[in-house]
């Protein structure tokens, strides 16, 4: 690439003379929205369209004369590669929470200058903590503006996709239930109103879906709950697009108590909020711009959304769609991985077989079954060296052929009516090396390991997560991302509060029966190859010798369903008690999927899932 005509090295230049302008010394640009979503419409892209970063998470700072981009060990290969040319700085950081950017700013920012973000995209935890922090140090912190306004004529505009109604049998709660749970939480903590900007929340508590995020069924919206409806008032406003919501959906939302109102209003609404409201607020999800329009008589209550912490606990209505929604998936599996070893059989030294491809024939076998929506996540196909990189993604212009001897990682996933489902697996192409199945096996003990363990009701999440590892760790082997993630229940493939992972635990990440949550330890080994083993599992509850002495306990039960290749495991290495777990995954993974398949996908089922 030519440095000197990189388009985002010419926009970062178009945004120095906005600073100098503005008399500010840097902008902060993270990778968020007015949702604090994590994957984004096109108008929030600001991060990638100024960078060229392409990757999900990521913090970019701008100063007058240098920039920086704060990614953890995910992306610093893709960084690297998508930086070239822009000028700006890659910061390798251990996890997305490390507060690198905020030293890198203290550190290149004068004292008495100041560092502007736009307060509508900064979360309100977020937004105190660099406050203080820049305070501290000297420096001002404005977020009174939008700064990419002035420099990106071509932003995209609000999406405008419709919204539409999540029904029974799917939704088998109905939005009156869901609203009256959250009043309940309201009043046991004073709030007369409850503001909610999370989009995944509000299309859970109102049983309502949309397209406005790529692989998210989710809509842009606010919602307002009021703790009741007295006076004439409706019980809830629901501030989303213009046209975006149908007459006959608007009347249905107005009879369950719910007022459409423009998505531009929101911030007066809170606004209007006076001395006689208390207002309930999560301040890890809801923006400090939002905060900062409170009405400023208006009493603040913080405290997680009720709804976060209820669609995080499955029903046993939901879990029963969500493995219907399994075993659909693992057909569709069935069917492409038939196909693709055919396809990759020496028989066949014609057919050429790349990542694209497998992201081509995948997404179409799972748009052949039934209750299928779309891609819960752009999927990732990477053999050999691209596996290394946890978050590949191939495109037309960099991609490999499969071919030769090596690994094939793929980490896809499905949104089905009845749920979200997301898995990786590792194949054998050829011949695997013994170093290569030492690695496998090591990732599978893992997945094995947390797989199989029963803890204490309660037991806050990210206290699990060194069981995946202890395997690895026993090896001197260890992995950059968390070992799991929240699952929605068709909606956001990530989603908390929940979370596996050397994350600081706080007490709403108690692990609770209905939580979905995914296991997904790995390896990866820069330019060689990358192994990660993933399923959802389900907490559920579990009778003890003790009984009820020690208190109730729960373990996983494993939603997954596809076989787990046995030609890459070094058997030296497994125990006889994990060889049975396995050979008996794959007797309930043959059990389940083999009515739901024939031919072919049915052989390749039965070869795979054989007892070793």
């Amino acid at each position: 690439m030519d440095t000197r005509t990189s388009p985002c090295r010419a926009r970062i230049t178009q945004l120095r003379e906005v600073l100098a302008k503005e008399a500010v010394d840097a902008l902060l640009v993270p990778s968020s929205d007015p949702h604090l979503s994590e994957y984004l419409p096109g108008r929030w892209q600001g991060r990638e369209w100024l960078s060229g970063f392409t990757g999900s998470a990521g913090t970019l700072v701008v100063a007058r004369h240098k920039a920086a981009l704060f990614a953890d060990s995910r992306y610093w290969q893709q960084a690297e590669a998508e930086l070239q040319g822009s000028g700006i700085e890659l910061v390798r950081i251990a996890s997305a929470a490390a507060p690198a950017h905020i030293d890198w700013m203290i550190e290149n920012v004068p004292r008495g200058g100041t560092v502007a973000a736009d307060g509508q995209v900064l979360g309100l935890a977020t937004a105190q903590q660099l406050q203080a922090r820049l305070t501290a140090a000297g420096i001002a912190l404005a977020t009174d503006r939008d700064l990419l306004d002035a420099i990106w004529p071509a932003r995209p505009a609000l999406p405008v996709q419709p919204v539409y109604a999540h029904v029974a049998p799917h939704a088998p709660h109905s939005r009156a239930d869901k609203l009256a749970h959250v009043r309940t939480a309201m009043a046991a903590l004073g709030a007369t109103h409850h503001f909610v900007s999370t989009v995944d929340d509000i299309a859970w508590l109102l049983n309502l879906r949309g397209s406005d995020v790529e692989y998210n069924p989710v809509f842009m919206a606010h919602l307002l709950v009021q703790a009741d409806a007295a006076q004439g008032r409706p019980g809830a406003r629901l501030f989303t697009g213009a046209g975006k919501v149908d007459a006959t959906l608007a009347a249905t939302l107005a009879a369950d108590g719910i007022e459409l109102r423009p998505y531009e209003e929101a911030a007066a609404a809170l606004a209007a909020l006076g001395e006689r409201d208390t207002l309930l607020i999560d301040p890890k999800r809801v923006t400090f711009g939002f905060r900062q329009r409170v009405g400023a008589a208006c009493k603040v209550v913080e405290a997680i959304n009720p709804s976060t912490l209820a669609k995080s606990r499955k029903t046993d209505a939901e879990a029963a769609h969500v493995r219907e929604a399994m075993i659909e998936d693992g057909a569709a599996m069935c069917e492409f991985y038939a196909w693709m070893e055919e396809a990759l059989a020496p028989s066949r030294p014609n057919g050429v077989v790349t990542e694209l491809t497998i992201d081509e024939k995948l997404s179409a076998a799972r748009a052949r079954r039934a209750g299928f929506v779309g891609l819960s996540f752009s999927t990732i196909a990477g053999f050999n060296a691209n596996g290394a990189m946890p978050h590949y993604r191939a495109t037309p212009s960099s991609h490999a052929v499969i071919e030769g001897d090596g690994l094939l990682l793929i980490d896809s996933g499905g949104q089905y009516l009845g749920g979200t489902t997301d898995i990786t697996r590792v194949w054998q192409v050829g011949t695997a090396s013994a170093a290569m199945k030492r690695d496998f096996t090591l990732v599978l003990k893992g997945t094995m390991a947390l797989s199989r363990t029963r803890f204490p009701r309660g037991t806050l999440s990210p206290m699990v997560d060194a069981i995946a590892r202890a395997p690895l760790w026993a090896e001197g082997l260890d992995f950059g991302h968390g070992t799991g993630h929240g699952v929605g229940y068709f909606l956001n493939v990530h989603e908390g509060p929940q979370s596996i992972s050397r994350t600081i635990p706080d007490a709403n990440m108690a692990l609770e029966p209905g939580m979905i949550t995914s296991i997904e330890p790995g390896v990866y080994r820069p330019g060689q190859w990358g192994v990660r083993i993933e399923n959802l599992v389900l907490n559920v509850p579990v009778q003890t010798s003790e009984g009820s002495t020690f208190g109730e306990f729960l373990e996983f039960e494993t939603l997954t369903l596809c076989p787990i290749d046995t030609r890459c495991i070094d058997k030296s290495l497994m125990r006889l008690d994990e060889v049975a777990w396995l050979n008996a995954y794959h007797a309930t993974v043959r059990a389940r999927l083999a009515p739901r398949v024939a031919g072919a996908a049915l052989a390749w089922l039965q070869a795979r899932t054989q007892p070793i």
